[in-house]
């Protein structure tokens, strides 16, 4: 018989909280009553809803407990705390405090959740594993992950987001990881923060909260690899580790060729050239590969079984998966759904990944773009550099969505069909209009923007079995 998550004296001496009702035990923890499983201890946080307001629908769902600051929230086993935001990191704090684990904390401007997902699956070929679901990556997200984790957990992986200086620090902090990677340094939250080098420095607060004996993984390629560098000196980290194509990384793409549905290759790793196979589109996959060599590597597994369970890994919808699709009329188009947010660095390997595909005869490549947000005061410039990108992936048709991609519009040269939407919904409408028989569609922008609405809405009509490769 499993073991339960919490049992109610355990989530009492964690909390510091007052129990209503004795006895109970909780097999997993939810904030949410809309995926709430039978037996969750249900935390009431307050956010853009109270979630007190939904505690007694928890109980009536089949809530094991409710840890809540009022106790005349619901009826049934409560667990009485003064705030349960500060709570739920108590709970995260024992369950890290209690397991074994290795952990492993993941960030960066691009691919952090693409990576961790992929770090997710090595582990599981390891041996009991937890990870971050979805992207519960923020001051809720990684707090919940932690207080999620079984006691007998060997090795877990927590992504880290962030928008402003200081956030990362914090949930570092919470996690402890004996392992800390950042994927890229790219162009995101340069509004919040200012300049590319805040931006790095802020993804560098990862090593701030690594275990004494903990590993730095970084990008050999990136521009700020030697500040990076730095910050990882002034941590903790006993080691650090690089990974990439250049010369001298530790884990280090020697080769690699892309063939639009993925791609092979070899790698060396720690001295080791192993070959590669990854079924991810883009030459980009295949970094983002090093990175969980490399730190799967700190984290004590052999690097055969990484690229092994690496080899079996499809993308995802929203982060490249392919999908055939039926427009109005029956013609019949290839969706490339990689429209889970965007900046401009995973524009161009979007862009990159659509060049390695090649369109049937008489059909075209198909750009849905969604205007990339929180820029700052570069971002007409920023949109724009996308027509560079754009020439090279032979994309012959873009339609720009939100006010933010008319400064791309703009420079597209007369033989580009350039049509702009001014939100989701009218740039579905121009994509009907548009596309072709056998068009490739790559749809993709920031999650404000609504793009991925349109691939849902493309999605509910498919032409034939989903291919995810």
């Amino acid at each position: 018989m499993t073991a339960p998550l919490w049992t109610a004296a355990d989530a009492a001496l964690a909390t510091g909280g007052r129990l209503i009702g004795e006895g109970w035990t909780a097999t997993g923890v939810s904030i949410d009553t809309r995926t709430l499983a039978p037996g969750d201890l249900f935390v009431a946080l307050s956010d853009a809803r109270d979630g007190h307001e939904f505690a007694q629908a928890a109980i009536d769902k089949g809530a094991g407990a409710v840890l809540a600051a009022r106790a005349d929230c619901c009826d049934g086993p409560r667990l009485i705390v003064n705030d349960t935001l500060t709570a739920l990191q108590a709970l995260g704090q024992a369950a890290r405090l209690r397991s074994g684990a290795v952990r492993i904390g993941v960030t960066g401007s691009v691919g952090k959740t693409s990576v961790k997902e992929a770090l997710a699956a090595v582990l599981r070929a390891a041996g009991p594993a937890h990870w971050s679901v979805a992207s519960y990556n923020n001051h809720w997200g990684v707090p919940l992950t932690l207080a999620r984790m079984p006691q007998a957990t060997q090795a877990a992986v927590f992504e880290m987001g962030m928008n402003h200086a200081g956030e990362i620090a914090a949930l570092s902090t919470q996690v402890r990881p004996r392992v800390a990677l950042i994927t890229k340094i790219a162009p995101a939250h340069l509004e919040n923060l200012g300049s590319m080098e805040a931006i790095a420095d802020a993804k560098a607060e990862i090593f701030t909260g690594l275990e004494v004996d903990g590993v730095a993984v970084i990008p050999a390629d990136d521009e700020f690899a030697p500040r990076l560098t730095q910050a990882v000196n002034a941590s903790r980290a006993a080691f650090l580790i690089d990974f990439g194509m250049a010369r001298g990384a530790a884990v280090r793409v020697l080769s690699y060729t892309p063939d639009g549905e993925g791609g092979s290759g070899e790698m060396d790793v720690m001295g080791r050239v192993r070959p590669f196979r990854l079924a991810q589109p883009g030459a980009h996959q295949a970094v983002n590969a090093a990175g969980v060599a490399a730190a799967a590597f700190a984290a004590g597994i052999d690097a055969e079984l990484a690229l092994d369970a690496l080899a079996g890994l499809s993308a995802q919808a929203g982060r490249g998966a392919r999908f055939d699709v039926q427009l109005p009329g029956g013609r019949a188009v290839t969706l490339i759904d990689d429209s889970y947010n965007a900046n401009p660095a995973s524009m161009r390997a979007a862009f990159a990944s659509l060049a390695a595909r090649t369109p049937p005869a008489g059909a075209r490549r198909i750009a849905v773009l969604g205007e990339m947000l929180e820029l700052g005061p570069d971002s007409a410039q920023l949109h724009a550099g996308l027509a560079e990108p754009r020439a090279e992936a032979g994309v012959s048709a873009v339609i720009g969505v939100g006010a933010g991609m008319g400064a791309l519009l703009k420079v597209l040269p007369a033989g580009v069909e350039a049509v702009h939407a001014p939100d989701w919904a009218a740039g579905k409408e121009q994509l009907d209009a548009l596309a072709r028989e056998g068009d490739l569609v790559l749809i993709k922008g920031s999650n404000a923007s609504g793009v991925h609405r349109i691939a849902a809405a493309l999605k509910s009509v498919r032409a034939g079995a989903p291919t995810q490769v």
